[in-house]
C-alpha cells in the first residue's frame, strides 16, 4: 500500500490517524502510518509542549502531525469570564437538571473545574501552532477549514505542509486557493464535525475539484482494508481515520486504572452503525456523536437550542468532565462516526494497522480476479 503521499511523508502506509491520545498517535506512527495528535484539549501551551516532547521521544524517529481548531476568520474574543457571561442562565439550569436526572454526580470539591476547552479559541489555537513548530512535526491539520493565511505561511516557512477538512468540493477549492497542501474529504459518516454529503459522492467530487493542485485524504466511514481500497480507488492519496482508534488498547484518556476498557470504550464496543446522531450540542457546530441518554436529553422539547461555538463548548465542558468521571456507558458524550459498528473489540494500534493493510491487499487481489 504505497502512494506518492506516503513516500512524501516517509511513512510505510498512507494511513493518517487522528486522535486526542498521544499514546495512540505515537503508536500509529510506529506502526507505519502518521499519527496526528488533536491539540484542542490543551488549554496550556506548556502542557502541549511537554506532550510533544514525549511524542518526539516515543515515535522511533518517525513523523507525526498535529490537529488544531482554528477558523479562517478571526473571531472576537474576550477573557473566559466574559465568554461565560454570554451563556444564558436557562442553559446552565438545563445542564444541572439533566445531569441530576441522569444520575451523574457532581465533581468533588477538590476537583479542578473545566472552564471550557480553551483550545476552541482562536488565540489558543495560534499558541498550539507556535508550540508545535518547535518540535519535529510533519503536518498541521485544521479541523475548521483553511487556517488564516499567515498561519499557512508560518507552517510553510518550517517546511510543514498544511491539511484542512472539507465537506464540499467548493470548500476544497477554497482550501487550495488559500494555500492548503492536503484536502481531507470528510463525508457525512464521519465522527466529530462533519458535513452533509456521503463519502462515496464527496470523495470523487473533491478529487476532481482539486486535481493536480492538492493531495486528497479520504475521511468518514473508513475502518477496514476494504474501505481503504475503496477510498484509493475513488482517487484518494490516503485515508484519514479518527473513530477507529478510540477502541485501541493504547487509548489512555479516561481509561480505568484496572486496565479494563473505559466506560466510553464500553459504550462504543456495544454500539451499532445506527447509534450515532449529528447534532450541535457538543461544540455549537454540527458534529456526529454516539447516541446516549445525554444526546437524547437534548432532543426533549424543554431542551434549549445549542449555543454557537465556543459558547456551547464552555457550557458543556464541566458536564463532560462529570460524565467522564461517572464512568457510565449509558451517559457518555463522545464524537464517533458510523464506523462504530465495526469497533467491537479492543485491539492494539499495530493490529488495527495490520488489518487495514491485509484487508487492502485482499481487496486488490479480488479485484484483479474480476478484471
Amino acid at each position: 500500500m504505497k502512494t506518492e503521499l506516503s513516500e512524501t511523508f516517509g511513512i510505510e502506509f498512507p494511513i493518517f490517524g487522528f486522535t486526542p491520545s498521544e499514546h495512540v498517535a505515537a503508536a500509529i506512527s510506529r506502526a507505519g502510518g502518521l499519527g496526528v495528535l488533536g491539540c484542542v484539549r490543551f488549554n496550556d501551551a506548556d502542557e502541549l509542549d511537554a506532550v510533544l516532547t514525549w511524542m518526539d521521544e516515543n515515535t522511533d524517529g518517525k513523523p507525526y502531525g498535529v490537529d488544531i481548531v482554528m477558523p479562517a476568520k478571526i473571531p472576537k474574543e474576550g477573557a473566559s469570564v466574559d465568554l461565560n457571561e454570554l451563556i444564558p442562565a436557562e442553559h446552565r439550569a438545563f445542564i444541572d437538571r439533566t445531569l441530576d436526572q441522569l444520575g451523574v454526580p457532581p465533581l468533588d470539591e477538590d476537583s479542578a473545574r473545566n472552564e471550557g476547552v480553551l483550545g476552541w479559541l482562536h488565540s489558543i489555537a495560534r499558541s498550539h501552532v507556535d508550540v508545535a513548530l518547535r518540535h519535529r512535526i510533519a503536518l498541521i491539520a485544521n479541523a475548521l477549514g483553511s487556517p488564516p493565511h499567515d498561519v499557512i505561511e508560518q507552517a510553510h516557512q518550517h517546511n510543514v505542509p498544511v491539511a484542512a477538512l472539507a465537506g464540499t468540493a467548493t470548500h476544497a477549492r477554497r482550501h487550495v486557493e488559500n494555500g492548503v497542501d492536503i484536502v481531507i474529504a470528510q463525508g457525512y459518516e464521519a465522527g466529530g464535525h462533519t458535513g452533509e454529503i456521503g463519502s462515496m459522492v464527496l470523495l470523487p467530487e473533491i478529487v476532481d475539484a482539486v486535481a493536480g493542485s492538492a493531495k486528497v485524504l479520504a475521511a468518514g466511514g473508513i475502518g477496514s482494508g476494504r474501505q481503504t481500497a475503496a477510498a484509493l480507488a475513488l482517487g484518494a492519496d490516503g485515508v484519514w481515520m479518527g473513530s477507529m482508534w478510540l477502541t485501541a488498547a493504547e487509548y489512555k484518556l479516561g481509561a480505568r486504572h484496572d486496565g479494563k476498557p473505559s466506560a466510553m470504550q464500553e459504550a462504543l464496543l456495544s454500539a451499532t452503525s445506527s447509534d450515532t446522531v449529528r447534532t450541535r450540542i457538543y461544540s455549537g457546530k454540527p458534529a456526529r456523536l454516539l447516541k446516549t441518554k445525554w444526546t437524547e436529553a437534548w432532543n426533549n422539547p424543554e431542551a434549549p437550542d445549542p449555543l454557537p461555538m465556543p459558547l456551547q463548548n464552555i457550557l458543556v465542558s464541566e458536564a463532560h468532565q462529570r460524565i467522564n468521571n461517572a464512568e457510565n456507558p449509558d451517559v457518555v458524550a463522545m464524537p464517533v462516526g458510523q464506523i462504530v459498528g465495526r469497533m467491537n473489540e479492543i485491539r492494539s494500534v499495530a493490529d488495527i494497522v495490520a488489518e487495514l493493510v491485509s484487508g487492502f491487499e485482499d481487496s486488490v487481489a479480488r479485484l484483479k480476479t474480476i478484471i
